[in-house]
């Protein structure tokens, strides 16, 4: 797998190589605690979302992550964040996550196909394997969200991290696998046609 920072364009929707230019636009909407409810991280002040942005740029020149901004293309807004990470160049595998959207925009297509784009680029030119994404068990939103983009629940992870407030997070992982691909990519594309 080859990874370099690359722009994704769909129809609704353009994912971009994150940096620092995007810091703003990411403060202003990415700042409600509501968004990192459920994560290991509390992002709050434009300094936390800097330190964010950098430790995304830092693991990118590691060659572990890809880190897009997510720009709905009808309005040219910054919208969120999303990013290919933990990725394994010799098991030709990487996980979808680290993904924040804008309340208004959550459950759009905009998600949808923010995620068809990024399954396809992962699997039919970087020629991944294996797709993984990961979420905290209690949070019933995103799981749903998960499973309708055609991922296939694995299992639990019991007490995988400790949150920012203290509590034991129990994590549920999905993936997609290569032979998986061409019926999730089909269910995809006639959701993005309606």
């Amino acid at each position: 797998m080859h990874l370099a920072p690359i722009t994704l364009t769909g129809v609704a929707v353009r994912l971009e190589p994150l940096s620092l230019d995007h810091h703003a636009a990411l403060c202003r909407i990415g700042l409600d605690p509501a968004l990192w409810r459920w994560t290991s991280v509390q992002i709050a002040t434009p300094e936390e979302m800097l330190g964010y942005i950098e430790d995304a740029l830092r693991l990118r020149e590691a060659g572990t992550a890809l880190p897009f901004a997510t720009i709905d293309r009808a309005s040219e807004r910054v919208v969120g964040c999303t990013r290919y990470g933990n990725i394994d160049h010799a098991n030709r595998k990487l996980e979808i996550g680290w993904t924040f959207m804008a309340p208004q925009w959550q459950r759009t297509r905009i998600n949808t196909e923010a995620k068809y784009l990024m399954l396809r680029y992962a699997f039919e030119t970087l020629g991944s394997i294996r797709v993984e994404l990961k979420t905290d068990a209690l949070n019933q939103t995103s799981r749903r969200a998960i499973a309708r983009i055609g991922a296939r629940e694995e299992g639990t992870l019991r007490h995988h991290m400790i949150c920012a407030d203290g509590r034991y997070r129990d994590t549920v992982y999905y993936s997609v696998i290569e032979p998986e691909w061409p019926g999730v990519k089909a269910a995809l594309e006639t959701k993005l046609q309606r």
